[in-house]
């Protein structure tokens, strides 16, 4: 459940934000349902070399997310192609309290491109009602290389048109 009590804020991220956005994603539970992460998550160097090049990245606008002044996740749009997707990553100690809802509301008042499209692993439920929960509709199935699963796997589209 969302709750009330703490202050939610986005602001763009800066390279010093990496370290922990960094730190987020070695959980190897959270690997499993992003699904579609790097090759190289665990190699520190090349994190931050490609994320630290996204910063300065006209096309992308990355945020993070702190509650009450301490970072809990970061969250993004890119483009692929014609396409404008969004992305976002939470520390798992902090899933469950509606923290990722608020911050793609917050978000999507920021960055206005629409249609915006979402992609989430066929079975990681709670990223799919983030998405319906702020008006995303689904709209297809694909099927890609999960780098977390070393398998192929069905992801589901999602798009917010207005």
């Amino acid at each position: 459940m969302d709750n009330p009590n703490f202050q939610l804020t986005l602001r763009p991220t800066i390279f010093t934000d990496l370290e922990t956005h960094y730190q987020f994603q070695l959980d190897e539970d959270a690997n499993h349902l992003a699904a579609f992460t790097p090759t190289s998550s665990s190699d520190k160097e090349a994190y931050l070399e490609k994320y630290g090049g996204f910063l300065t990245e006209p096309s992308i606008n990355n945020q993070t997310i702190l509650i009450d002044g301490t970072i809990v996740g970061s969250i993004a749009k890119f483009v692929i192609g014609e396409d404008a997707e969004i992305t976002y990553w939470i520390d798992r100690k902090f899933w469950g309290r509606g923290i990722a809802t608020r911050a793609l509301k917050a978000f999507l008042s920021l960055e206005t491109i629409r249609p915006i499209y979402g992609r989430v692993a066929f079975d990681n439920i709670g990223s799919q009602k983030v998405l319906e929960n702020c008006g995303f509709v689904k709209i297809g199935t694909d099927h890609g290389f999960a780098n977390a699963r070393q398998t192929e796997i069905e992801e589901f589209i999602y798009r917010l048109d207005g």
